[in-house]
C-alpha cells in the first residue's frame, strides 16, 4: 500500500469519527426548525459566505429546517453613500425616511436576498428569497426609538420614520416553503397596516419569526463570541434570570443588551433556546448544533 493510499484510508477513519460524533446530534434536531440570523462580517467575507451557504445547506440535508433572516446595514450605508442620501443613527437604529425605506428595500429584499439565494444554491441547496411582504408574513407597526439625552442623561423619545417592529408573524408562507424542502432565505422588509413600508431590525424580525415557529434554536451571528462574564472569558449557558441579572448588573452592557433582550423575548414567545456565536468562526453553525460544546452563549429558559 503506497503512503497515498495510508493518508486516504485515515482520512476516511476521521470522516467516519466525524460523522459518529454528529450523528446523535442531527438526530436530536431531526425535523426541528432553527432560525439563522446572518449578518456581522461572516457575510463580507466571501471564504465565509460560501461555507455559511454549505453549511445551511447541509442542515436541510441533514433533516433539519433551517430558516435564514439576515441584515445588510453596511451595504445600504454604502448605496445610500454612493446616491447622495444622508443616513443618522439615533439610539443604534438608521433613522428611515422615504427615500431610504426605498433604499433599504431594493438593498435587503433584492440585492442581498437572492445573493444569499444564489449561494445556497451553488452548493446544491434550494432556496427561495422572501420578505416579510410575502404573503402577509409579517405587519409591522412604527418603532418609537428611544436614546439618551446626553446633557440630562435621561431617556426620551425619537422619531424614527420608517423603522418597525413586527407586530404580527404568519408563519403559513415559511412552512410551505420548507415543507417543500425548500430554504427560505427572509429579508426584514414589512408592510404595516395602512400599507406603508417598514425597516426592521434584522435581530428583532428573527426573533419575532423565530418564536412564531417555535423554533428549537434561533443563532445569531455576530462578530463576538458570546456574551463575556467580568473576567471576559465567554459564558457558555445563561438561563433567563441569569441573563436578565447580568444586564441589571453592568456584565452586559452596551449593544449586546439588546440582542441578549431579542434573545429573552424570543423564548418567552416559544424558541427552545437561542445562541449568539461568532460567525467569523468557519461553520460556526454546525460546530454549534452538531458538537457537544457548542460554539457560543445558549440561552434558555
Amino acid at each position: 500500500m503506497s503512503g497515498g493510499d495510508v493518508t486516504s484510508e485515515a482520512d476516511h477513519v476521521a470522516r467516519a469519527r466525524v460523522i459518529s460524533t454528529a450523528l446523535p446530534f442531527m438526530l436530536r434536531y431531526d425535523g426541528k426548525t432553527v432560525v439563522v440570523k446572518y449578518g456581522g462580517s461572516a457575510m463580507g467575507d466571501p471564504d465565509l459566505a460560501k461555507a455559511f451557504a454549505r453549511d445551511i445547506t447541509l442542515l436541510e440535508t441533514s433533516g433539519l429546517r433551517p430558516v435564514v433572516v439576515h441584515g445588510g446595514g453596511p451595504q445600504i450605508g454604502k448605496l445610500l453613500s454612493d446616491l447622495g442620501i444622508s443616513s443618522e443613527f439615533r439610539g443604534g437604529l438608521r433613522v428611515t425616511d422615504q427615500r431610504t425605506v426605498e433604499v433599504v428595500e431594493m438593498v435587503l429584499a433584492g440585492t442581498i436576498n437572492k445573493e444569499i439565494v444564489m449561494a445556497i444554491n451553488a452548493e446544491g441547496g434550494r432556496a427561495v428569497g422572501l420578505c416579510g411582504k410575502d404573503g402577509h408574513m409579517v405587519v409591522a407597526s412604527k418603532l418609537e426609538g428611544r436614546e439618551l439625552d446626553p446633557d440630562s442623561n435621561i431617556e426620551r423619545a425619537v422619531d424614527l420614520g420608517f423603522v418597525g417592529e413586527p407586530k404580527k408573524v404568519d408563519r403559513a408562507v415559511i412552512d410551505m416553503v420548507s415543507q417543500a424542502g425548500l430554504i427560505p432565505v427572509i429579508a426584514p422588509v414589512a408592510p404595516g397596516e395602512n400599507g406603508e413600508t417598514f425597516n426592521i431590525n434584522a435581530d428583532i424580525f428573527a426573533g419575532a419569526v423565530a418564536g412564531a415557529l417555535n423554533a428549537a434554536r434561533l443563532l445569531f451571528l455576530t462578530d463576538v463570541p458570546g456574551v463575556l462574564g467580568e473576567d471576559g472569558e465567554l459564558i457558555k449557558q445563561l438561563t433567563l434570570s441569569e441573563a436578565r441579572s447580568l444586564i441589571a448588573s453592568g456584565v452586559i452592557r452596551g449593544g449586546m443588551i439588546p440582542k441578549v433582550e431579542t434573545c429573552i423575548k424570543a423564548i418567552e414567545d416559544g424558541v427552545e433556546g437561542v445562541v449568539i456565536l461568532d460567525g467569523s468562526t468557519p461553520h460556526a453553525v454546525l460546530l454549534e448544533l452538531f458538537t457537544e460544546h457548542g460554539a457560543g452563549t445558549l440561552i434558555t429558559r
